[in-house]
Order: structure tokens, then sequence, then C-alpha cells
């Protein structure tokens, strides 16, 4: 990413140093770590090594960004798997402090990180893969364009139950058509 994203309320930026020490802060949250599909058995405390290893993971990445709101690190946004050849990618995005949920900013980071993918980087599709009980994050994905493409069954086991992905997708036109907010 060539500059900083800035809309409304956030900021995409590259991570830096102190992103470590917010992200270490920050902690765990059972509600957000479910919604990644880990089970409330498997949680970790944030330790500093590995918020360490979380900042150099993120800062080695060629295509992830940090979620800033107010001047502080609140979460991070990525592409992965960017094939240039074919122009696609997936994103992953994530808001870590449980505070700043359901307020619109998860929204506005995924609407900054798409109009540089269909713009800068060129790509043509972006494709998701979200477990169907994350309603708050399938909302966020459909206000910003994406449709849901199909069901994956019984692909993740959490807290003792099976649950089904969803794949949704987006394509340049669709995101270019000024259809998102």
């Amino acid at each position: 990413m060539s500059a900083v994203l800035v809309g409304k309320n956030v900021k995409i930026r590259l991570p830096c140093n102190d992103d470590m020490e917010t992200r270490l802060a920050l902690g765990s949250h059972a509600e957000i770590a479910e919604m990644y599909g880990v089970n409330k058995d498997d949680m970790k405390p944030v330790t500093r090594e590995g918020a360490a290893r979380w900042l150099q993971w993120l800062t080695d990445h060629p295509h992830a960004w940090v979620i800033e709101i107010n001047g502080v690190f609140a979460g991070e946004i990525r592409l992965d798997n960017v094939n240039r050849q074919d122009r696609r990618a997936t994103m992953a995005i994530g808001i870590n402090n449980p505070a700043l949920l359901s307020k619109g900013f998860g929204t506005e980071a995924i609407t900054l990180l798409l109009g540089h993918a269909f713009g800068e980087m060129g790509l043509h599709r972006i494709g998701i893969r979200v477990l169907a009980y994350n309603k708050r994050a399938i909302r966020a994905y459909e206000k910003c364009g994406f449709i849901v493409e199909g069901r994956e069954r019984e692909t993740a086991y959490v807290n003792g139950s099976w649950h089904d992905d969803i794949m949704m997708g987006l394509l340049d036109r669709e995101f270019l058509s000024g259809s998102h907010p």
C-alpha cells in the first residue's frame, strides 16, 4: 500500500511497534475469539511474546494493515492469497476491542481496503469465508456489496457443535458501481 487510507472514522496503515503494546493490553475476548472459530477451552491469554510474534507476522505480510480508530490500534485487515494473474484475493478482518464492535468501523475499514484492492492493486475479485453464526460480520460484508455465493456445511467444530462456513464474493464492477456505503 503506497499511502495510508483515511476514512471518516477509520485509518488503515502499516503496523508499528506501539501496536504491540495496545494488542497486548486488549488481551483476548471470548466473544471475539468465537467469531474466528476458536473454542472457549482453547483460548489463551495474549502474552508479550505472542504480541511480538503477531506484530512481526503482520509486518512481514505483504498485504496486511492495522485498523486505527481515534489514533489507536483497533484491529487488522488483510488481503490473503493474492493472485496477480487471476486478479483475486481473499480478505480477513478483525476488530480486537469489543467496545468498538457494531459501530460501523469494520464496514468503513473494509470499504477503504476494497477501494485500494480494486483501484491501486487492480484486483477483480475478493472472496471471504465467514462462520454462518457470525451475523455481525455477514451484515458488514453485505453492506460493502459482498454476495453470498455458497455454504460449506459443517466445516468448523466450535464449542461442541458443527457450524457452516458461508462463502461470499465481490467483483470490482459491483464495488465500483457505487452500491456500497
